[in-house]
């Protein structure tokens, strides 16, 4: 017998699910749209997830198998439809993979299916999160995500140190899910590991990062591309650095691909994370930058300074002062919805078009990287728009 308290909580996640969102109007910046309520949270998790209906075994109605995050979609439009591949974190801090979909990508999101499941070929693999969706020109869908496991070196009482690698995945339906050997490199440590949507030179492109610790980047340089022959034996024998750290910028301590590269006319335009160390720990934003057409290890454009950051409530949860990103899509329309969870707990999108992230991210300024220089070019704006508004009769002192 169902316990009759389920139907009174089914029918406050039904209002929360249905509910309308809303461009939140107090934020404006020209570049993209925010919205007013994130679009997945732990509470969009089916209520068949997490409690035991059966009122003889639960009589109390308790939650058995509790969600504390949604968080890091993968993202892919895909039969008229939007796909979220949700980190969904449980209580007992793993994370494992489910399926969301809606019909316009703003609200509505609805769990389907089960979480998603594939062969086991890795024992070793305790935790898996953060996949990054690509339909690539072969056909398939390919799915990489993080694979960590407990660093077979750490000392015996050593219980938090880790090796994170990239994990590989592909479907043709997003039901059915084959696991395909982890992607290999040179470098001890692979996070952030993004497979490019066509082939380069006949071969599978991927951007990686590769770094020395699981949290340090430490001889790691940035974002990096490299190739390999055979997508079934993954094997990265070199890795190009063609987006590096710098001191004193937003991706000072580490950086990563996010999504996919978007492929426009003037280039593709990626989406990454940038880290830099703060007093109160480490603050995650996003940034942009672009790659020629013809050799995409070749950065064509780079806008100064963030491209989203985290804002009012986004700045509280469980990682306080994080945004981060790996899925965006492009639809019919050439409209562009970039997901983002805010401080490890919750997902939001936000929306642009192609043609005003091209705009920004070829038409905003490069960071000169000098307090000086900023200040210069900051003052060349001003001068030029005041000789503007004065000669519109704008400009009252």
């Amino acid at each position: 017998m169902i316990h009759n308290k389920y139907t009174e909580v089914l029918a406050e996640q039904e209002k929360l699910i249905t509910r309308k969102n809303e461009i939140n109007t107090t934020f404006y910046n020209g570049v993209y749209n925010r919205y007013k309520y994130p679009v997945i949270t732990r509470h969009h998790v089916p209520i068949h997830w997490r409690f035991d209906l059966d009122a003889d075994s639960n009589p109390y109605f308790m939650e058995r198998l509790g969600i504390n995050a949604t968080l890091n979609p993968g993202a892919i439009y895909f039969n008229d439809k939007y796909y979220l591949v949700i980190r969904t974190e449980g209580l007992d801090r793993k994370s494992i993979f489910a399926l969301a979909e809606s019909d316009n990508g703003i609200d509505q999101f609805r769990f389907i299916s089960t979480p998603l499941t594939w062969d086991d070929i890795d024992q070793e693999e305790t935790n898996m999160y953060d996949m990054r969706l690509v339909q690539h020109e072969d056909g398939w869908i390919y799915g990489i995500y993080c694979s960590e496991r407990k660093d077979p070196e750490a000392a015996l009482f050593d219980t938090s140190s880790a090796v994170a690698q990239a994990g590989l995945v592909r479907t043709q339906d997003l039901k059915n899910w084959e696991r395909l050997p982890n992607i290999q490199t040179h470098s001890p440590q692979q996070r952030n590991v993004v497979l490019h949507p066509e082939f380069v030179n006949g071969k599978y492109a991927f951007y990686t990062r590769p770094q020395d610790g699981f949290i340090s980047t430490g001889s790691g340089g940035g974002i990096a591309f490299g190739l390999c022959d055979d997508i079934l034996n993954p094997v990265i024998e070199y890795e190009e650095i063609i987006d590096e750290r710098r001191y004193h910028t937003i991706y000072e301590v580490k950086n990563g691909q996010g999504p996919a590269p978007i492929k426009t006319d003037k280039g593709w335009i990626h989406i990454a994370h940038g880290v830099r160390n703060t007093a109160a720990g480490l603050r995650y934003v996003l940034y942009t930058f672009a790659t020629s057409l013809e050799d995409p290890t070749k950065v064509i454009a780079k806008p100064g300074g963030h491209f989203v950051a985290p804002y009012d409530d986004e700045r509280v949860g469980d990682v306080s002062n994080v945004i981060f990103c790996n899925g965006a899509v492009v639809n019919e329309h050439q409209e562009v919805l970039i997901y983002y969870a805010s401080s490890d707990t919750r997902i939001h999108v936000a929306t642009t078009t192609i043609d005003r992230l091209v705009n920004y991210t070829f038409n905003t300024p490069a960071d000169p990287y000098r307090s000086l220089d900023n200040a210069i070019q900051r003052k060349d704006l001003i001068e030029r728009n005041e000789e503007l508004l004065r000669s519109n009769n704008l400009l009252f002192k």
